[in-house]
């Protein structure tokens, strides 16, 4: 009898560590059991919330949902510093203020500068080079260079909790997709190392290439014709156009993602899944919603995932890691 609960325990012992937590990186809250569950109910056989494995399709945001957007977005810090980069091979933008602001590290100046100086920015840094080309500038970038405050690179800075509910989530058999505003050729460059999503499967913001003929075979040529913001209601629009499918679960931070929560919690087949992370920590990341750094404001979405029922994930609260310490170490 004595063996046999010897050996029953030895058994129990083996199958946990067998099994590990693949949520670890989450505190045991109403958030992360409201995931499982989600995924336990839609993937059992036979349930009447059984999702087929052809249309278990699922979308995140990326800036403020997979890594940070605070105080810049990723992709406008890696704009800033490839104006400062090609500067000296362009002296005639010199006499351009808003190229002046960002040599002098003017922020206010260039934010003032609104979209129009945005676009202008990505037109001198975005376009007229080739997608190669610009995807090793991109590459460069983020071997190169480190966020000032955590002196991590940034393809290290994806959240560790949502890097594994992406493993999870294809762990039972759904397909994940990126449908963010950040530009599609910009995410391209690291979504498959960072989040293990390949590059057809990242939907973002853009502009149509020019192809042609070279002496040695073909290229294409970015610009900036017919640009899509892939933003807000835009969203739902993008998901329809390279999809071709609508979600049964969207994850977002910001009122830039409620369009796409909107059009996920409407699928007429399926229990859907929505989820909001909500930034309340300022030791570990930042906190703000209706105010923050740069962009990401959370205000009219709150409310209402409160009224659809769709998860809210307090950061501080609800992740016991913020960055993976093997990769980006809390000081």
């Amino acid at each position: 009898m004595k063996k046999t609960l010897l050996a029953c325990t030895l058994m129990l012992g083996c199958t946990t560590l067998a099994h590990a937590d693949p949520l670890s990186a989450w505190n045991d809250t109403a958030a992360k059991a409201s995931i499982v569950q989600w995924v336990q109910n839609s993937t059992k056989q036979g349930s009447t919330t059984f999702i087929p494995k052809d249309k278990r399709y699922v979308v995140f945001d990326n800036d403020g949902t997979l890594w940070p957007e605070a105080p810049l977005t990723f992709q406008i810090q890696f704009i800033l510093d490839e104006v400062k980069r090609q500067a000296p091979d362009h002296p005639d933008w010199k006499k351009d203020p808003l190229v002046n602001a960002v040599l002098n590290n003017d922020l206010k100046t260039v934010v003032k500068a609104g979209d129009k100086g945005l676009m202008k920015l990505l037109a001198m840094t975005h376009s007229g080079m080739t997608t190669e080309d610009f995807e090793q500038r991109v590459a460069s970038w983020l071997a190169n260079h480190k966020d000032a405050r955590t002196d991590c690179r940034y393809d290290q800075l994806g959240y560790q909790p949502m890097r594994q509910l992406l493993d999870y989530l294809r762990e039972n058999g759904f397909k994940t997709w990126i449908i963010s505003g950040g530009g599609i050729d910009f995410m391209r460059v690291m979504s498959q190392k960072m989040y293990g999503i390949p590059p057809e499967q990242v939907v973002g913001s853009f502009a149509l290439g020019e192809f042609s003929l070279t002496d040695n075979g073909t290229q294409i040529r970015k610009t900036m014709t017919g640009a899509f913001n892939d933003d807000a209601a835009n969203k739902p629009v993008a998901i329809h156009l390279f999809m071709g499918h609508r979600p049964v679960a969207a994850f977002g931070n910001s009122d830039g993602d409620l369009q796409m929560l909107q059009y996920t919690a409407a699928n007429p087949d399926y229990k859907t899944f929505g989820l909001i992370v909500h930034h309340t920590d300022a030791t570990r990341e930042y906190a703000y919603d209706s105010h923050p750094p740069a962009s990401g404001k959370l205000e009219a979405a709150l409310p209402e995932a409160k009224a659809k029922g769709w998860t809210v994930v307090d950061m501080k609260q609800d992740w016991k890691t913020v960055f993976d310490p093997a990769q980006c170490p809390v000081k």
